[in-house]
């Protein structure tokens, strides 16, 4: 009996979506039949993508969001539901970092990660949460689901990014809550934890010396690339996944399993 993941019909929310795995999910998406609604700040990278979609057939939004501003929250999700419909999938992509030891984080350092990572993670999960609970106290057989991208660095502590990994283990443990708390509603919350993936925006550094010794500590001593995560993201899209609720799955080449 085979599986045919079919999108059509679904409206989903990708936040970061200006580039690197966000940029990716959406494409995925919109390939399986989604319109997409693609949210960042950078605007203008986010209507490239959107050009993209469109020339491959599939359906796009822009919307801006500032995930570290509440209001930029609010707003931006009314904004995708006015404008494409209500949201059946929100991908909580939108992440930064830093590079340096503990010692040496300022409280702008701190701030800076944590308020997007964690902080702004939950407070987009909450406001499309509130409108999907509102859907189906109307209809409860409605199905919703809610990806957030952790990373590997959520499972185990990597050196010189500690604020990332805390902020990334607090993403993990916000997944496991929501997907308690929201099930019942028909809201499936997972967490994907990335390894160590190419895109555009690490690929200069993995050509270093220092990134070439980092490849070579990795399990099979390579990179995944972002197509690696497709499977991945359409099965916790899709409805066939109604039975993985509240889980934390690895996408790491078996990097956490050292």
């Amino acid at each position: 009996m085979g599986i045919e993941v079919n999108f059509e019909g679904k409206i989903a929310l990708v936040t970061g979506a200006s580039s690197g795995l966000g940029a990716r999910f959406a494409k995925v998406l919109a390939q399986a039949g989604a319109q997409v609604v693609l949210a960042s700040r950078r605007v203008e990278r986010l209507k490239e993508l959107r050009a993209e979609i469109e020339a491959g057939g599939g359906a796009a939004h822009v919307v801006t969001l500032d995930v570290t501003d509440y209001g930029s929250i609010k707003a931006a999700i009314a904004h995708a539901e006015t404008e494409a419909g209500p949201i059946d999938i929100l991908v909580n992509n939108s992440g930064v970092s830093t590079t340096q030891r503990l010692v040496d984080v300022t409280p702008e350092d701190y701030a800076f990660v944590m308020d997007t990572n964690q902080r702004g993670a939950f407070f987009v999960a909450q406001e499309a949460a509130k409108r999907m609970i509102a859907r189906a106290k109307g209809d409860p057989k409605k199905q919703h689901r809610i990806i957030n991208i952790a990373s590997v660095a959520g499972l185990r502590v990597l050196p010189q990014i500690g604020i990332y990994c805390m902020s990334k283990a607090a993403v993990v443990h916000m997944t496991k809550s929501m997907a308690v708390e929201w099930g019942r509603y028909g809201i499936n919350v997972n967490a994907i934890c990335p390894g160590y993936i190419s895109t555009e925006i690490n690929e200069a550094h993995f050509e270093t010396e220092q990134g070439r010794t980092l490849i070579n500590m990795l399990p099979r001593k390579r990179l995944g690339q972002p197509e690696d995560l497709d499977g991945l993201l359409l099965l916790l899209a899709s409805e066939e996944s109604r039975f993985i609720n509240g889980a934390v799955i690895a996408a790491d080449d078996g990097m956490s399993a050292q």
